[in-house]
């Protein structure tokens, strides 16, 4: 039977990729000082569902069920409402707070390559600052994390609070801006001219689609403070913002990897300033590797108080995108196991010494089939197997196991101890 489409079974190889990509991203969380965390994968639907949690284009997408009490349950479609209810419901942790979590999201929407309906999210987050270092901290990890893995990266970035402000300069009113954002999110996939489809098809005030369609026109080359000039725009919140963040990124050596754009904006509604997006730098992968943003509001209100305001950024690392990209590199998955074969009645004999070998660090794998020995050897061969250790029943009765060299030819006898300083002093050469 075929897997339910948008999700995937990992076999050995892929997962050791995937194991190796979460390495990554874990070692690079540690060195900023995050905290790991576990959040549930089933949630209350009203928690999920929350006018200020993703907003309606993700409910579209939202896995809804019920439990034999007939509760309204959903499964989390992302990492960072279950985090925001976790610090509204826990006053008494310390702030600011930084945690990762890395954990299995659901979305029935449509599928594609990096897009799937179940899928592992790898996310860190910042509670309790209010200022652009900690969107430009995240930033640095992003860079860090795909450093690691041989990844050139850009980080598309805009904030949507001075993206409100250059609507509202367009003519458009306040209630209508969040829409909006959503349809110019999609300008790379659907063009100018799906973009004024989409406008007018929401029935958008004509003057204020045919301003954003000029603008969009000669908008896309203007950086910060040239729109935020001309559409009189120095001073408000947003802009104020927003170009903090871009003096940052710039003194700490960031600027030309993050780059700011005008129409960028997310598709989730709880996003109140600075959102982002990761890419391939080469344009190769189309789909984004990491998104993320701030959102101030979500905490305080999931508690149900304005008072009680804590704000708070997110990054969010898209596992399987990730590896899309990755596994089409050189990437070392590890080192392959000695393979021990047993000959005749040796298994006990061939257990122990494999036991040996794994005490020392060393990957052993036990062939378990009654298999002739030059089968077993092929089968070896084919893992990528450097050596073999053959245990038969004339080198046992002396004591003794018998090491093939691959890549050499060579054969060695000696006792347990002695293969496995040879594997060692051969693998550190």
């Amino acid at each position: 039977m075929q897997n339910v489409k948008g999700t995937s079974a990992y076999r050995a190889e892929e997962q050791q990729l995937r194991n190796k990509i979460r390495s990554v991203l874990e070692r690079q969380f540690a060195l900023y000082d995050f905290e790991p965390v576990e959040t549930p994968i089933l949630n209350e639907q009203s928690l999920l569902a929350s006018k200020y949690a993703g907003g309606e284009e993700i409910l579209k997408e939202m896995y809804v069920l019920s439990d034999q009490g007939g509760r309204s349950l959903g499964l989390r479609y992302d990492l960072t409402v279950p985090f925001a209810n976790l610090v509204a419901s826990s006053p008494g942790l310390p702030m600011p707070y930084k945690r990762y979590e890395i954990g299995k999201v659901f979305r029935d929407g449509p599928t594609k390559r990096g897009r799937m309906r179940e899928f592992t999210q790898c996310d860190a987050d910042v509670a309790g600052v209010k200022g652009p270092e900690a969107e430009a901290e995240l930033m640095q990890l992003a860079i860090g994390v795909f450093r690691a893995l041989g990844i050139e990266i850009v980080i598309r970035w805009n904030n949507r609070r001075f993206l409100g402000e250059l609507l509202g300069a367009l003519g458009v009113e306040e209630g209508w801006q969040l829409t909006v954002m959503l349809t110019l999110d999609k300008l790379d996939k659907i063009g100018v001219e799906g973009v004024m489809a989409e406008l007018l098809e929401k029935r958008l005030d004509k003057a204020a689609a045919e301003r954003i369609a000029t603008w969009i026109g000669a908008g896309a080359a203007d950086s910060l403070g040239e729109l935020a000039d001309r559409y009189g725009l120095t001073g408000k919140p947003g802009a104020e913002e927003a170009r903090s963040l871009a003096s940052l990124l710039d003194r700490i050596g960031l600027g030309a990897v993050c780059r700011f754009d005008p129409f960028l904006s997310r598709g989730l509604s709880f996003y109140t300033g600075t959102v982002y997006e990761l890419f391939v730098a080469d344009g190769s992968f189309r789909s984004s590797l990491g998104s993320g943003g701030r959102y101030d509001a979500i905490i305080g209100k999931l508690v149900g108080s304005d008072d009680f305001n804590i704000p708070a950024v997110g990054l969010s690392f898209g596992l399987d995108s990730i590896m899309e990209v990755w596994s089409g590199k050189d990437a070392a998955i590890g080192q392959p196991p000695v393979v021990f074969i047993p000959l005749g009645g040796t298994m006990a004999e061939t257990l122990q010494a494999a036991a040996l070998f794994r005490s020392a660090g060393l990957p052993a794998a036990v062939d378990g089939g009654a298999r002739k020995l030059k089968r077993s050897i092929a089968s070896a061969s084919a893992r990528g197997a450097r050596f073999i250790v053959i245990v038969g029943e004339d080198e046992t009765a002396n004591g003794q196991i018998r090491l093939k060299d691959m890549r050499t030819g060579e054969e060695t006898a000696g006792t347990p101890e002695q293969i496995l300083l040879l594997v060692e002093k051969t693998n550190g050469a």
